[in-house]
C-alpha cells in the first residue's frame, strides 16, 4: 500500500464527515465530493473562487499538520440562510457576511472540523486532539498560503454546498501516513469486501478473520432518539427548560450508527436501573443502509 493511498483514504473518510453533517444542515444542498493529492508546490486552494471565509485547526501534540475547511462568501450566505430556515437576501455588491450569517457559519464549520477529526482518529484508530478553531477570512489563495509551509503530505477534498464550492485541506503528517500505510496493508489479509467495511471503521456485518491490530481500531457509535429542524434565530433563543419535539414517538425504534453510518435498529433499555443503553433489535444490510 502506497503513502498515496493512505493520504486519499483518511481524505475520504474526513469529506465524507463533513458531507454528512453538512447534509443535516442543508438537507439535499449537497453535492458529491471529490478528492485529490497535492503535489509539492501546488496549492490546495488553486481553482477555489475567492473572496471565502475558512476555519483552521492544528493537531495538537508532537505531530504538525491540521485541517481547513473553506467556503465562498456567497456559500456562506446561503448555508447560513439553510440553517436559519430563511432564503438567502439578495446583496449586491455586497462581499462580507452579516454578524449574524457569520457566526452561524463559524458553528457549522467548527463543527465540520470536529467531525473531520474524529473520522481521522476512526481510521488511525487513536484519538487525535485538535486546536481551538482559528477563523479566517481570505481574499485570495494567497492568504492561507503560510499554513501549510513544511507540509508534509497534502490532499484537497472538494465538493458544492447550496451550490457553491467548498474545499477541506488536509496537512497530514508522516506519522499518520506510516500508521496508515501499515494498517492497510495488514487489510490485504481480508477479502476485498470485508477489508472495505474495515477500512473505513464500520466492521463488518458478517463475521470474517481480522487481525489483531485490525479488533483495536476504535470506532465512534452511538444512537439516535429523533431529529427536529429549527430556524438559527429560534435555537439561539432556546431558554433553560424548553421543550424540542423530535419526529419520533417515544416507543419507536432508535437508529444505531458506526462512524456516521446507520448500522442497526434497536430499542432503549435501562441497565442496573440508572443508565440508558441500546438492545440492538437488528442489523442493517449492508446493501441497503443509506
Amino acid at each position: 500500500m502506497t503513502p498515496e493511498d493512505a493520504l486519499l483514504k483518511l481524505a475520504d473518510s474526513s469529506i465524507s464527515a463533513v458531507a454528512e453533517l453538512l447534509e443535516m444542515l442543508c438537507p439535499g444542498q449537497v453535492g458529491p465530493h471529490q478528492v485529490a493529492p497535492v503535489q509539492a508546490g501546488q496549492n490546495p486552494l488553486e481553482s477555489m473562487p475567492m473572496p471565502a471565509v475558512a476555519t483552521n485547526v492544528a493537531f495538537s501534540g508532537n505531530v504538525t499538520g491540521g485541517n481547513l475547511f473553506a467556503i465562498t462568501v456567497e456559500g456562506g450566505r446561503r448555508l447560513a440562510a439553510a440553517m436559519m430556515g430563511a432564503e438567502p437576501e439578495s446583496v449586491e455588491g455586497e462581499v462580507e457576511l452579516s454578524e449574524l450569517e457569520l457566526s452561524a457559519v463559524n458553528e457549522a464549520m467548527n463543527q465540520m472540523m470536529a467531525s473531520a477529526a474524529n473520522a481521522t482518529s476512526a481510521v488511525l484508530g487513536y484519538e487525535v486532539d485538535i486546536t481551538p478553531p482559528e477563523q479566517l477570512s481570505l481574499a485570495s489563495v494567497a492568504d492561507a498560503e503560510a499554513l501549510w509551509e513544511g507540509a508534509a503530505y497534502m490532499s484537497s477534498s472538494s465538493l458544492v454546498v447550496c451550490g457553491e464550492p467548498c474545499r477541506l485541506v488536509q496537512l497530514v503528517p508522516q506519522a499518520f501516513i506510516i500508521r496508515m500505510t501499515r494498517a492497510l496493508d495488514e487489510l490485504g489479509a481480508v477479502s476485498p469486501t470485508d477489508a472495505e467495511s474495515v477500512a473505513g471503521g464500520l466492521g463488518a456485518r458478517a463475521p470474517v478473520a481480522l487481525t489483531d491490530s485490525i479488533r483495536g481500531v476504535s470506532v465512534r457509535v452511538w444512537a439516535e432518539l429523533g431529529r427536529a429542524r429549527m430556524p438559527m434565530g429560534d435555537v439561539v433563543g432556546l431558554p433553560a427548560g424548553a421543550v424540542v419535539e423530535l419526529d419520533r414517538a417515544a416507543d419507536d425504534p432508535v437508529d444505531v450508527y458506526v462512524n456516521g453510518m446507520r448500522f442497526a435498529h434497536g430499542r432503549l433499555v435501562l441497565v442496573d436501573g440508572s443508565e440508558w443503553a441500546v438492545h440492538i433489535d437488528a442489523v442493517l444490510d449492508a446493501a441497503t443502509t443509506p
